[in-house]
């Protein structure tokens, strides 16, 4: 955990890498949108999202796709990037929702970006419900760094809403978390911006990109990568 947080202060470090928090957010949240199984916009075309700010950030990707994300945000931040980027969604009529099993009904993918790889504690209202809903779900989920609910480090709760809450797959942005280990669906890492130097210095084994391809699948068993 503490590698995570020093890799993220150090990539916003003016002296340092001299990344925006903005910046940060757009281009992991490009290789969300382009994970499968969203590719199939013809198909699959309605998307819901639970959100954080990759996943306001991933829905206006989505929706410059030709899809139609619709996104449940029942606690909106008063920060003024969020607030920007809740008002570029809202310019660009992406619909807002307070019902979430209203919403889930007419949706064919979720995109579960509720809480950060920083999660800790209880999950507290309205979450647990929602959490609920999408362990039982049969709509294919798809998670963003954590699973909702899931220890950094211990991955899946032994108790609680998100006992039993396994997605259909995980984006893991800039390299895969500890808790990755405990996951067994697809496993996509997002974000190919970390430079040498910094994956050199954390010892991170990032695999390469094909192409100006923004994703790589890995293997869940090996978190070696494999071919799309």
């Amino acid at each position: 955990m503490q590698v995570l947080d020093s890799i993220r202060k150090e990539r916003c470090s003016p002296g340092q890498r001299a990344y925006e928090h903005r910046s940060l957010f757009h281009r992991p949240a490009h290789g969300i949108s382009w994970t499968p199984p969203s590719k199939q916009r013809e198909k699959d075309p309605y998307c819901l999202r639970t959100v954080s700010g990759d996943g306001l950030v991933a829905a206006r990707h989505l929706w410059h796709y030709n899809y139609q994300p619709t996104v449940y945000y029942p606690k909106q931040s008063k920060n003024e990037l969020y607030q920007r980027l809740a008002t570029q969604l809202k310019n660009l009529g992406v619909p807002f929702t307070e019902d979430f099993d209203g919403a889930l009904k007419d949706t064919s993918h979720v995109i579960d970006a509720i809480f950060g790889f920083s999660f800790s504690g209880e999950v507290r209202e309205p979450f647990p419900a929602v959490i609920r809903a999408l362990k039982e779900t049969t709509i294919p989920v798809t998670s963003i760094d954590a699973p909702s609910s899931w220890d950094i480090e211990n991955g899946p709760p032994s108790e609680g809403p998100g006992k039993g809450f396994y997605p259909t797959a995980l984006v893991s942005l800039t390299a895969p978390k500890p808790l990755a280990k405990f996951f067994h669906g697809r496993h996509f890492l997002g974000g190919r911006f970390v430079s040498p130097d910094i994956a050199q210095k954390y010892d991170l084994e990032l695999p390469e990109y094909d192409g100006i391809a923004q994703i790589v699948e890995l293997d869940p068993q090996t978190g070696q990568r494999l071919k799309l």
